[in-house]
């Protein structure tokens, strides 16, 4: 089942960049959390469930979705 999101909260990462590159944000619901561009909040959006962010964010960090 897809979240309704349409309420969330979005906060954008400490860790983007101030000078319009790279802009994540992140909201989170009783049961996911989503990872959206700040520059295009209307597109597509990551959802994920019982600690997959974690699981996602330790593979990046790896650099298993280097290209």
């Amino acid at each position: 089942m897809i979240p309704d999101l349409t309420r969330a909260a979005w906060r954008k990462s400490s860790h983007s960049g101030g000078n319009g590159g790279e802009c994540v944000e992140l909201a989170r619901t009783p049961t996911v959390a989503a990872v959206r561009d700040s520059k295009n909040p209307a597109g597509a959006v990551l959802v994920f469930e019982d600690g997959g962010l974690g699981e996602f964010l330790t593979a990046v960090k790896r650099g298993r979705f280097a290209r």
